[in-house]
């Protein structure tokens, strides 16, 4: 009878524990940065959080469909939407956390006025990414799009470049690297910090603060609801958290809360 009630005792404590630890998957900057941030206030809450750090934003998503991740923290929603339409998953919000301004950048020129034509311009290829750059270039005047509200743009619907820009599309994570290589690259400000660029200082064209990409925590409908997905999502949006981005990022990533 002992040994009965040890065994129930160490499979409660196994379950316990497994409920309060969160494995979440985070591209480096800032996510990563902001989830290490918050790993001290959680621990003191009883909720050991693993952050496993992806370099694209295709797995983070398939990893936590599959249960291998609890959650991730690299998107927006736009793109979290595109993804479970084309991939059949059902992936949800649980918080927003902040904005990353997304920003045009250049190795060969200083200001967009000195674009010649035929100037080559990289950006992302996936859906939400290259329609929200392609509403960037409009915003900076070098294309018109048929409709500025379209989220998800595409090349076809530019109806005007007078520039005769020649756009190429490339994987997220690459353009940094090809910058010297094209006249001016699209970035997402997660990988423009990582190449050590300075949004607020580089970028020669930048989103504003009321940008519709907020990034946010995602999960599955099963633990989204959790006690320690909670305390994630408190501890991602608290008057710390806040302070700690303002102050690391400088305008860079803002806050959304």
């Amino acid at each position: 009878m002992k040994k009965i009630l040890a065994l129930i005792a160490a499979a409660v404590a196994l379950n316990a524990t497994a409920a309060d630890k969160l494995v979440v998957g985070a591209t480096a900057v800032p996510h990563a940065e902001i989830l290490e941030f918050v790993k001290p206030t959680l621990a003191k809450e009883g909720v050991t959080l693993d952050v496993k750090v992806f370099t694209d934003y295709v797995q983070p998503n398939v990893q936590v469909a599959e249960k291998k991740l609890d959650a991730n923290f690299f998107q927006h929603k736009p793109y979290l939407d595109e993804f479970n339409k084309g991939k059949g998953t059902n992936l949800v919000t649980v918080t927003g956390v902040h904005i990353e301004p997304f920003g045009i950048y250049s190795g060969k020129v200083k200001k967009l006025a000195e674009l010649k034509e035929g100037a080559t311009v990289a950006i992302p290829n996936d859906a939400t990414n290259g329609g929200r750059a392609l509403l960037l270039l409009e915003k900076a005047g070098l294309i018109k799009l048929k409709d500025s509200a379209n989220l998800s743009a595409t090349q076809r619907d530019i109806v005007q470049n007078p520039k005769k820009l020649k756009i190429r599309e490339l994987e997220a994570a690459m353009l940094p690297r090809v910058l010297n290589q094209v006249d001016i690259a699209l970035i997402n400000t997660n990988y423009a910090l990582e190449a050590k660029l300075n949004p607020t200082k580089d970028a020669l064209a930048i989103e504003g603060s009321q940008s519709p990409y907020v990034n946010i925590l995602v999960a599955r409908p099963d633990n989204k609801d959790s006690a320690a997905m909670k305390k994630l999502a408190a501890a991602l949006t608290s008057p710390a958290t806040k302070k700690f981005i303002l102050d690391k990022y400088k305008g860079a990533v803002v806050p959304a809360f």
